[in-house]
């Protein structure tokens, strides 16, 4: 534990050292709690501030190709055995990243705990648990369930989980574990506080979660029950199918040391990143990072050249993981709004950015693959996300694919 001369003479050396400002009007619980944030802060990220101006340079962009729901199906049997074989073998888990709350859908809880259905109770849990549980009725073995909280929603997600009886899912093969955390300063470099005894920290980012498994102790685990693939999605898309044996074939199929599912974009304005290649490796461009030529390029037989999007459903192997995380992801500097206490110890709500967040990509671990397998799935399908109240993405628009999937909401 650093006593306060430690944290001052650390502190010190960032020019942070306001962090302590208050430290003789606290209580000693107060006063030890800021010590031990202090204690795990990483300073290496303010340096990211400086750094910003460096963020965007990618290098040469190249279509990559799919395969494509065709070769998919003609091959079904073939990529269905090796993927069933694989789970039943215990090979495969999965990784459900649920840090957020539901704040855009205007729900102060977990997103995971909002209620989609409409004449009866569907969580969006619920939704992902029973799409997982279709798997395990197929293969006969249950699949270990990693999943990742925050510390603003690791205890609600944990008891409505308890309270729900996991919706049927073995609780022996559930582990949650708490994503990592990382500071917010001001535009001046100075890190926020968000009382007099707490510094204002935010989630690392989607691109966090193997490095907060390592955190956690639990690679040791997933090493010791001798799992070689994770499949990684996000908590949002209820549609989403996990664990995929027809996936997880066709990536152990190719010999890719990854995977992505991916969906024909719907336009080539679409807002969605695009998995390609950058320098011959594995990337993902950003809609905003596309150029005009990009986005309307075609192929020779009249399809978009940059035309699958990424759904955030990913399988990465975790001997290749292992292999990579000690070296950095890129960290992003994103403006944001942060709720501080002033000089005077006053707390402030901005209405406009005030100042900047860290995040790590997952995307930006496909990056860090030699290769990557890209695998189409059909947009109404597999594809529903819910992360606005109404329009674009939306509870309603989920909730029509739902139905028109045959899920009773």
């Amino acid at each position: 534990m650093l006593t306060y001369q430690d944290a001052y003479d650390i502190l010190s050396k960032y020019s942070q050292t306001h962090i302590l400002k208050y430290y003789n009007s606290l209580s000693d619980a107060e006063r030890k709690s800021l010590l031990s944030q202090i204690e795990l802060l990483d300073f290496s990220l303010l340096k990211n501030v400086e750094d910003k101006a460096e963020e965007n340079k990618r290098g040469k962009f190249e279509p990559l190709d799919a395969v494509g729901i065709s070769e998919i199906r003609q091959r079904k049997d073939e990529f269905m055995t090796a993927g069933i074989n694989a789970i039943k073998n215990e090979k495969v888990g999965a990784v459900l990243l649920a840090g957020g709350q539901g704040t855009r859908l205007g729900y102060d809880k977990p997103k995971g705990m909002f209620n989609i259905g409409v004449n009866k109770e569907l969580y969006i849990f619920q939704c992902l648990i029973n799409n997982i549980l279709s798997v395990v009725k197929k293969a006969g073995a249950w699949i270990p369930l990693y999943i990742m909280t925050s510390e603003k929603n690791d205890e609600d997600t944990r008891n409505f989980m308890r309270e729900m009886k996991n919706f049927g899912y073995n609780s022996d093969y559930i582990t949650y574990f708490i994503q990592d955390m990382a500071p917010s300063v001001g535009f001046d470099g100075k890190i926020l506080m968000e009382s007099k005894n707490r510094i204002a920290m935010s989630p690392n980012g989607n691109g966090g979660w193997f490095s907060s498994i390592v955190r956690a102790g639990l690679l040791n685990e997933i090493k010791k029950n001798q799992i070689e693939w994770l499949n990684v999605f996000a908590v949002d898309n209820v549609l989403q199918q996990i664990a995929d044996p027809l996936f997880v074939g066709a990536v152990l199929c190719s010999g890719s040391q990854s995977g992505g599912k991916v969906v024909k974009k719907a336009s080539p304005d679409e807002r969605v990143g695009v998995l390609c290649l950058e320098n011959g490796k594995p990337a993902i461009v950003e809609y905003y990072e596309m150029t005009d030529e990009m986005r309307n390029r075609l192929n020779a037989d009249g399809q978009l050249a940059y035309n699958y999007g990424v759904i955030l459903n990913y399988l990465f192997n975790v001997e290749k993981l292992e292999a990579i995380v000690n070296d950095k992801l890129p960290v992003h500097v994103v403006k944001k709004i942060i709720p501080y206490i002033n000089e005077n110890g006053e707390q402030i709500s901005p209405s406009e950015p005030n100042g900047y967040k860290f995040e790590t990509l997952v995307l930006d671990m496909v990056s860090m693959q030699d290769s990557c397998l890209s695998y189409e799935v059909a947009r109404e399908n597999e594809f529903a996300p819910v992360k606005n109240s109404e329009g674009v993405d939306s509870v309603e628009t989920a909730r029509e694919l739902l139905k028109k999937n045959g899920i009773e909401i």
